[in-house]
């Protein structure tokens, strides 16, 4: 049986002028409109398709590939908004729709949110949600720490900004430990620091041995982040500068930041340090 809203593989089973029958199994023939047919296509090949409903509930295939499938979470834009709900592009001919009663609050046009994608039961249509708390798992999260994650930020509060991780559950990296840039709706990897007695995720931008960096590198790190990302000094510059800005000896100061370029948290140029990103 072909699953509404995510990539399946299909096989032909005829071809024909305006495209191609395809085998759903118990949800019957689904056609591949003409403008999606490979070339050469022939019956028995199987190809990988997006199914979806049309305008008329009817299933349809594409072998173009949405921004995100049932069950992801994914940054997109509103193209339109109306009285009953708003549509949105991601990557198809058929806009993804938000309803009215899914939006946390009114969607504009032209503006970018984060939504869960999901198939209504009831009519069998794929839609949207702004929502987003009511799609994070309630399962107990089974990650290690250390763990490597995919991460979606979606929110920033007093404490720091609210991640997704993997499509499942939610984090939070805080901003004391964020020395980069960023933007709800960036997508980036992450990793798992702690998960606390009472199941919420502690996350961290950093890999995994450099969560516990000295002191004086978190130092340098705020300082940096403090000045928009860059500061004129440089293992070249007077002792009492280094000192008067970190505390530390010329020495000390050289050490740390060769650590942190080792890392790929800074870089270094004839005058001065920068945030890395």
């Amino acid at each position: 049986m072909a699953q509404i809203g995510r990539l399946n593989k299909l096989r032909v089973k005829r071809t024909r002028d305006y495209g191609a029958h395809l085998d759903g199994g118990e949800s019957g023939d689904i056609l591949l409109p003409i403008r999606d047919v490979p070339e050469k296509c022939q019956p028995g090949d199987e190809l990988e398709v997006f199914v979806y409903t049309d305008r008329e509930d009817h299933l349809r295939a594409t072998t173009q590939k949405p921004l995100a499938t049932v069950g992801q979470f994914a940054g997109l834009r509103v193209v339109a908004s109306t009285s009953s709900g708003a549509f949105m592009h991601w990557g198809l001919e058929k806009d993804l729709f938000v309803p009215k009663s899914e939006q946390q609050d009114k969607m504009a046009e032209g503006k970018s949110y984060i939504v869960f994608v999901f198939l209504d039961e009831k009519t069998k249509r794929i839609t949207a949600s702004t929502k987003l708390d009511k799609f994070l798992s309630p399962q107990p999260p089974n990650y290690a720490e250390g763990e490597e994650v995919d991460l979606i930020i979606y929110g920033k509060t007093d404490l720091g900004y609210k991640a997704i991780i993997n499509h499942s559950h939610g984090g939070m990296v805080y901003k004391n430990e964020v020395f980069q840039k960023l933007l709800i709706g960036q997508q980036q990897k992450g990793y798992i620091k702690k998960i606390r007695e009472d199941l919420k995720i502690d996350l961290s931008l950093q890999k995994p041995g450099y969560q516990g960096v000295d002191d004086i590198s978190l130092a340098i790190l705020k300082a940096l982040k403090d000045h928009g990302g860059r500061i004129a000094v440089t293992d070249k510059s007077p002792p009492e500068d280094i000192y008067s800005l970190f505390g530390v000896s010329k020495k000390t100061f050289k050490k740390a930041i060769g650590a942190l370029y080792k890392k790929r948290l800074i870089t270094l140029d004839p005058s001065g340090i920068s945030l890395s990103g």
